[in-house]
């Protein structure tokens, strides 16, 4: 079994910056220690609201990024005619709610089908792998390689916020999910909630190719330091796989 990729997502060192719209802490900065640490790839989501990342900030990454820039983009016209001109080698169409704190659940990509149509190869145009952000559920699974994208990221939010038999009824239903997904040509990331304590189980997936995790790896820097925390994350995932 290979060991999951590991994306770090930069977004809430630029929510830390714009508490005060200062110039630090550098959201480009950090992903450049998070790369130096052995990430493999770093995730931003530049919402329409921009209340972290901003345009800019996508430009300077783009030219500084060594591994793979993973942009995160929302259906909206305006995001993603902004995803189009980035130059991210990745797109992760996700769903976006401006009253939201975080992202609270999978896309409707049933429901969002018909523009589904139009973004998904609209941004393998921009040259970028396409994946879609969905819950771990068979239908959302079949619509999602109905739409021809390679990749389908797999919410783990409902998984990290759990505990006991809930958790790992949503860890099985994850498990579940990666098969289907693999079964029908579809490959797997996930994302969403994973922290140190609770991303062994889930790297240990068979399937599950990358793992985009953010918040945790920020917060637990403030004590640690980013090249610390980045090699830690590395080693439990190494640790969950062997």
């Amino acid at each position: 079994m290979s060991l999951p990729r590991l994306h770090v997502n930069v977004d809430h060192v630029a929510t830390l910056r714009q508490a005060r719209r200062e110039a630090f802490p550098d959201p480009v900065e950090w992903a450049l220690a998070a790369e130096r640490a052995g990430a493999h790839g770093i995730t931003c989501h530049l919402r329409k609201d921009r209340r972290h990342v901003q345009d800019a900030d996508i430009h300077r990454l783009r030219g500084a990024v060594t591994t793979l820039l993973n942009l995160e983009v929302s259906l909206d016209p305006e995001m993603l005619g902004l995803a189009e001109r980035s130059g991210a080698e990745a797109f992760c169409v996700v769903p976006e709610n401006r009253l939201e704190i975080t992202t609270e659940g999978g896309l409707d990509v049933i429901r969002e089908t018909p523009r589904l149509k139009d973004a998904v190869p609209r941004l393998a145009e921009a040259g970028g792998a396409v994946s879609i952000f969905i819950d771990p559920d068979p239908a959302q699974l079949d619509a999602a390689a109905s739409l021809g994208a390679p990749f389908v990221e797999l919410h783990t939010g409902a998984y990290a916020s759990a505990s006991g038999p809930v958790r790992e009824a949503e860890l099985a239903r994850l498990a579940d999910a990666t098969a289907h997904a693999r079964s029908i040509g579809l490959r797997v990331n996930a994302g969403h909630g994973l922290d140190f304590e609770n991303v062994g189980s889930v790297a240990a997936i068979e399937g599950v190719e990358e793992l985009n995790i953010g918040f945790a790896m920020v917060a637990r820097a403030v004590f640690d330091g980013v090249e610390t925390t980045v090699k830690e994350m590395l080693r439990r995932i190494e640790e969950a796989v062997r």
